[in-house]
């Protein structure tokens, strides 16, 4: 691997830690202000939001200008949504202000990797990215869970400044002042990113003309023989995926009797299998053996369902590990094939911003559905089996779509898989 690829991993390791650890910090800022519980769960819509509305515009903006300054102006509006919170802005709207941040990141993170790297690599690359991006998430939410308990807390707020009357004089405000440390350790090392040497795409004038030009690209997408199968297999990954930690939580209360704490130790569980299964990925797997993964979909599904019949923490744990392992293992050469496609079809960042809006969409969309079956009676255990029918279901759809597509354009596919095996930087 390059040297500057290391300096992307530690730039999203920070960056990632921050946002997972304010997420707690402003649920427990919500708590704390005895705002209407609704509240507190409409933080990750409100984080996903920016993603869908502003997906035509990200990716043309990473394109336009060097990825690690997009990564830096990123932290900077990320730290902005801090800074709201702690001078007294709803904490909704300040957790949307850095959703805008990770928003505008995240086709700069994936899109420089098709920049700096050849192909036979991307599939490592990603491997370490989400398994890094996994390990940041599981450290993040103790990170949080620990700057707002009593011990780390009263410490912080015990520190007195001379003159500097600095207003924070709760846990979560403490909390959030030390998040905003951490976001600048991760613009300091988006300032140590090197310049790729790949051509920007100026923005145009009117920046309404990205509209049709987003939709185009999307289209361009789905359209492409290889980038519609990995983008349909990303989108129900993520999609999935989003929704099944909040399944999980009401799962494990409802078959295990755990409270909200040890239910979220099992979501961590997830979390721990992913990025083993990620990791296993980006030295196993190659980028024109990608679409060899679609049946652990299948088999994701099928898991998810026999969840039903688990009644055992002894047995969960394990189980939960291999659910998670074998999602990290589908998802991590699915998405280095559609990062691939995507950098020769329409550029690094623009092919990302397409993925993020129909994976956040699809996050919303399931999570509409599993909110309107809850609120229609369902129970977790229901919940839990239509989701499984639906990762099943559509994987062997997908599956079933690709291998038509191995015979009526074998030709194209076979055009396509060549270009993946070469080492001529995606074109």
């Amino acid at each position: 691997m390059k040297r500057g690829f290391y300096t992307i991993m530690a730039a999203q390791f920070f960056s990632s830690l921050a946002d997972n650890a304010l997420f707690i910090a402003a649920v427990e800022l919500l708590k704390s202000s005895r705002a209407p519980t609704w509240q507190a769960a409409a933080l990750v819509p409100m984080f996903a939001l920016f993603y869908v509305v502003l997906a035509p515009f990200v990716g043309a903006y990473a394109d336009a200008m060097p990825k690690g300054k997009v990564m830096f102006v990123s932290n900077f509006i990320k730290v902005i949504g801090c800074l709201m919170m702690l001078f007294g802005s709803h904490p909704l709207l300040s957790y949307a202000i850095v959703g805008l941040g990770a928003a505008a990141y995240s086709p700069a993170k994936y899109g420089i990797l098709t920049e700096l790297l050849p192909p036979s690599q991307l599939v490592k690359a990603n491997g370490w990215i989400e398994g890094l991006t996994i390990a940041s998430i599981i450290l993040g939410i103790l990170l949080g869970g620990q700057l707002v308990g009593h011990v780390i807390s009263s410490r912080m707020l015990s520190l007195d400044f001379p003159i500097i009357d600095t207003g924070i004089d709760t846990a979560p405000e403490a909390a959030i002042a030390i998040l905003i440390f951490i976001y600048a350790i991760a613009a300091w090392f988006n300032t140590r990113i090197p310049d790729t040497g790949v051509e920007m795409r100026r923005l145009p004038k009117n920046l309404l003309e990205l509209v049709p030009d987003f939709w185009s690209c999307n289209a361009r997408l789905w359209r492409d023989k290889l980038g519609q199968i990995s983008l349909a297999t990303t989108t129900l990954f993520w999609g999935v995926s989003g929704n099944l930690r909040y399944i999980i939580l009401a799962w494990s209360a409802a078959a295990l009797g755990y409270s909200t704490t040890q239910a979220s130790s099992l979501s961590g569980v997830v979390a721990l299998g992913t990025a083993v299964g990620a990791i296993a990925a980006s030295m196993r797997m190659r980028l024109d053996k990608a679409t060899s993964v679609m049946p652990l979909g299948i088999a994701m599904g099928l898991l998810v369902i026999a969840m039903n019949f688990i009644h055992s923490a002894w047995v969960a744990a394990p189980f939960l590990i291999l659910l998670g392992a074998l999602g990290g293992y589908l998802v991590v050469p699915m998405n280095a094939l559609l990062q691939h496609r995507g950098h020769n079809l329409m550029g690094a960042g623009r092919s990302i911003a397409v993925q993020n809006f129909n994976e956040q969409a699809c996050i919303l969309g399931l999570g509409a559905f599993y909110s309107l079956s809850a609120g229609m009676g369902l129970s977790a255990f229901g919940a839990i089996t239509a989701f499984g029918i639906v990762v099943a279901g559509v994987m062997w759809l997908i599956q079933r779509w690709h291998a038509r597509n191995c015979i009526v354009h074998k030709d194209e596919v076979d055009h396509l898989l060549e270009i993946a095996r070469h080492d001529n930087m995606h074109g």
